[in-house]
C-alpha cells in the first residue's frame, strides 16, 4: 500500500491499493450483477 507498479509503455503505472477484506454477501445476493454506473465504465 502506498507503492506503485510500472507496467511500461502505453500501460503506464498504477498505485497499489488495499484489498477490502469484508464480506461479498451483498454482491452474491444481487446475483453477481454490477450496478449500472459501475458497469458503464467497461467501455
Amino acid at each position: 500500500v502506498g507503492e506503485s507498479v510500472d507496467f511500461g509503455g502505453l500501460l503506464g503505472y498504477a498505485p497499489i491499493m488495499p484489498v477490502k477484506e469484508g464480506s461479498c454477501e451483498v454482491f452474491v445476493n444481487r446475483g453477481g450483477r454490477i450496478p449500472a454506473p459501475v458497469q458503464s465504465m467497461k467501455n
